[in-house]
């Protein structure tokens, strides 16, 4: 495990978006997230991106979902999808308007 999170670490991919726009986009620090995630750190992968820990429960629902076929396993996709947006437009925008303002 140590191999595949230094490895991570290394070949980080960077935030075209940033790059061109000079602001963060709405999934800048979930590489990081991830990272934190698979090294047990909960909170750090909380602070770098809220969203990450409930898409992997939406993944993790989906593929059960797929193999046993639920009785209302679309609907509950569905809501856990909507939850996940959620999430990652208001922390987009709270990134936005208050950590922003921090730098300045």
């Amino acid at each position: 495990m140590f191999l595949i999170i230094s490895w991570l670490e290394k070949n980080q991919f960077s935030c075209w978006y940033k790059q061109y726009f000079g602001i963060d986009c709405p999934g800048c620090g979930m590489q990081r997230s991830i990272i934190e995630l698979l090294k047990g750190n909960f909170i750090e992968s909380f602070k770098l991106y809220p969203a990450l820990i409930p898409i992997v429960i939406l993944l993790f629902t989906l593929v059960l979902h797929l193999k046993f076929k639920f009785k209302y396993g679309a609907k509950i996709l569905t809501w856990m999808f909507i939850l996940v947006v959620t999430i990652v437009v208001i922390s987009f925008t709270y990134k936005m308007i208050f950590l922003d303002v921090c730098k300045h």
